[in-house]
């Protein structure tokens, strides 16, 4: 497969498989992988062929199929305690991504509440990451619709700013961020996006400024040291980005480089906007304080491709993620509407199974 069309797909089930695109390749080579064992899963989202919160919850939710499908045992116990195992294996992949555990949990509760013989608990299990996914695509337009209202009204057309990738390439298809982007410019509020780099995995340079060109949207990448400057001098009318967790009181934890973000939002009177699924709210979590930090291969920061770039004998820190506190941001923008964070608590997560 050498191009897509222009609506992107990254977790497709297709055949007894999982077609992933294999987002490491992006944006010089569209490649498919195909994923067929429940270790090839695992090993996808950790090395972040599939990343972004909620196609991570969807990879897993397939994963988790993937694995019931390969457990032999058919006395009902057993296979349930085999199950708990190959749970506990996805868990381990992305810690941060709040999602991942939502999704696998519903999987759970699906075999769990399943009568009848292993089979047909394996097929539940298939047609509930199905579930996962169709209604993740719902969810996303949804928050791209309620996003929308909740923008600016001044001036008719905005330059936006993100952060990241929360596109469709991050979901079942349209975005969280992203997906209030296209629900501008389907509405023509959209006059630019601007993408911030996002090193160092670079996901808006290579992702998010890939999705819009398919789609014809007007991109412009900056550097993310740039984002100070085009806030000071009017260039942004407001900032959205995605969150891979939020805790109870709205603290949301996102890309490395989210917090400094809002900081220059609120330094410069700029809204800031965080759109994502209420499955990514952690109600269990009082504050942000309590949302583990993923930290990464340092080969993420000495060097870019096969390039290496710093000098040997240096040290590197590399957490994928930082914690924006809720005070920063004016709302968050979920399938059942944009609210402040304070008013998080008032909305609930709807079960689906």
């Amino acid at each position: 497969m050498t191009s897509p069309s222009t609506q992107v797909y990254p977790v497709i089930w297709h055949e007894d498989k999982v077609l992933l695109i294999d987002q490491t390749k992006l944006p010089t080579k569209y490649t498919v992988v195909a994923i067929n064992r429940c270790d090839d899963m695992a090993q996808a989202i950790k090395t972040m062929i599939v990343r972004g919160a909620p196609a991570i919850g969807v990879a897993a939710a397939y994963g988790m199929y993937l694995g019931a499908r390969e457990i032999k045992e058919k006395n009902r116990d057993v296979f349930l305690n085999q199950l708990e195992e190959v749970a506990q294996k996805l868990r381990q992949t992305r810690p941060t991504a709040v999602n991942l555990f939502w999704a696998i949990s519903q999987i759970l509760k699906t075999a769990y509440e399943t009568m009848g013989t292993v089979e047909e608990i394996k097929a539940s299990l298939l047609e509930t990451a199905q579930i996962i996914q169709i209604e993740d695509l719902q969810t996303c337009r949804s928050i791209g619709d309620h996003g929308l209202e909740a923008l600016p009204k001044e001036p008719e057309q905005l330059c936006l700013l993100t952060y990241c990738n929360a596109g469709a390439l991050a979901t079942a298809g349209y975005g969280t961020a992203l997906g209030v982007v296209r629900s501008a410019w389907r509405e023509q509020r959209l006059a630019r996006l601007y993408a911030s780099e996002t090193r160092p995995r670079l996901q808006g340079s290579k992702l998010t400024a890939w999705e819009c060109v398919q789609e014809g949207i007007p991109v412009t990448i900056i550097t993310d040291n740039m984002a100070a400057h085009c806030l000071k001098r009017g260039m942004i009318d407001a900032v959205i980005v995605g969150a891979d967790r939020i805790a109870a009181n709205g603290d949301t934890a996102n890309k490395i480089g989210t917090y400094s973000l809002a900081l220059v939002a609120k330094a410069h009177d700029i809204p800031f906007f965080v759109a994502a699924p209420l499955s990514t709210v952690d109600f269990k979590l009082a504050t942000g304080e309590e949302i583990p930090i993923e930290e990464r291969h340092p080969s993420e920061i000495y060097q870019v491709g096969e390039t290496v770039i710093c000098p040997p004998g240096a040290e590197f820190y590399n957490p994928a993620f930082d914690v924006t506190p809720a005070e920063l941001i004016k709302a968050i923008i979920t399938e059942q509407g944009a609210v402040p964070p304070e008013e998080l608590h008032k909305l609930q997560i709807k079960e689906s199974f």
